[in-house]
This record gives C-alpha cells, sequence and structure tokens, in this order.
C-alpha cells in the first residue's frame, strides 16, 4: 500500500512538471565580473591584476519540461590589465573586451512564488578591442573555452513577469603575448586565470 502511495506521488509530481509552463524567458540583468586572477609570466616574473566590471546582461532560457532548460548568455566586458611585483616593477597592459557566451543545462524547482535553480555548462570567451598600454609594442591573448556554475533564483511577480538573482563562476583562462620590445627588449609570455564570480540581478519574462 505504502508502495502504491509513493509511486503515485512520483507518477502526480511527473504530470505536473509537464504542464502549465513557459518554453521560453529572456532576462535583462545587471552584472558584476569579479575576476579571481593569477598569472605565470615568464622572465621577469610577478603577478596579474585584473579590474571588476559592471556591465548589462541578456540571455535567453529554453525549457524542455518544466524543471530542465538550457540557457544561453550574452555579455561583454572592459577591463584593465596590469602586471605587478615583476622585476621590473609594475606595468600597465591597458585594458581588453571580452565576450564569454556562456550555455547552461539547468534544473529548477518551484516553491510557490520562488523558482531556484542550479546551473553548469560551457563557456567560449573572445578577446577583442585590446589597447596595449603606455609599456608594451602589442598584446595579444588566446581565446579559451572552459566549464561555468550556475544557481539562482526567480521570483515571480505575476504569471509573465519575474525578478532575478543570478550567481556564476567560470573556469577562463589564456595565453597571453606581451610584445614589449620597446620598453624591455623582450617578449614576454604570460599564462593567466582569470576564473571570474559573477554576480547579477535583473528582470525576467515569460512568452
Amino acid at each position: 500500500m505504502l508502495l502504491a502511495g509513493f509511486t503515485f506521488n512520483l507518477n502526480a509530481q511527473e504530470d505536473m512538471a509537464t504542464d502549465d509552463y513557459s518554453k521560453w524567458q529572456i532576462r535583462f540583468r545587471l552584472i558584476s565580473v569579479i575576476p579571481n586572477e593569477s598569472a605565470d609570466i615568464e622572465a621577469i616574473g610577478g603577478d596579474v591584476e585584473i579590474d571588476a566590471a559592471f556591465v548589462p546582461e541578456l540571455d535567453f532560457t529554453y525549457f524542455f519540461t518544466k524543471n530542465w532548460a538550457v540557457e544561453l548568455i550574452l555579455a561583454t566586458a572592459n577591463h584593465d590589465v596590469n602586471a605587478v611585483d615583476t622585476a621590473v616593477g609594475d606595468i600597465d597592459l591597458g585594458d581588453v573586451w571580452l565576450l564569454p557566451p556562456t550555455l547552461t543545462l539547468q534544473y529548477h524547482f518551484y516553491t510557490g512564488n520562488f523558482k531556484p535553480y542550479l546551473g553548469a555548462g560551457i563557456n567560449y570567451t573572445i578577446f577583442y578591442g585590446i589597447d596595449e598600454g603606455d609599456v608594451a609594442d602589442n598584446v595579444e591573448y588566446e581565446n579559451s573555452i572552459g566549464f561555468a556554475f550556475q544557481g539562482g533564483l526567480d521570483y515571480n511577480l505575476n504569471d509573465k513577469w519575474f525578478l532575478n538573482l543570478d550567481v556564476k563562476y567560470i573556469l577562463l583562462s589564456t595565453d597571453a603575448t606581451v610584445d614589449a620590445t620597446s620598453a624591455l627588449g623582450a617578449t614576454v609570455g604570460v599564462d593567466v586565470d582569470i576564473n571570474p564570480l559573477i554576480i547579477g540581478f535583473g528582470v525576467g519574462m515569460k512568452f
């Protein structure tokens, strides 16, 4: 009898998971991109500092079922970069733009108007718009692929609109080449771990 009741409850939950949900969601967030940076700098040693950025972000979510969804996250951010504590002192490496489209698979939970979710996926980061600063003749960054982890919470305002809090951590690293021939007489290779924590708050719409 107990087994029959348990089976009935599972079937009921599965039936609920297939009814009354929107296939698509779109969110607009304001996000803070906070690098957890470190670097291995050839020849001159030292480390790297990358400043935080505050930018808008747009994402699209498609629900396969009421619980399972896939989300595409789109944003771009500009960061100032400095090499610090090197053998020749601190070096201004200018700034660079990052375009990191991220695709995550999510599982959504339902508790009244609250809908927490967890996700994991893949990130591909494109480096562009590089300004080398006053010291380097040229700086190049290799585009990078890595894993992304996500947790968040939606709060329904009504049947269409909701608020969103989202946290992501991206495993992001790149190989950089700094041509400082004019200033230092050398070209230096740098292995950089950026690993940003991304915290966002925004509003979403179901359709």
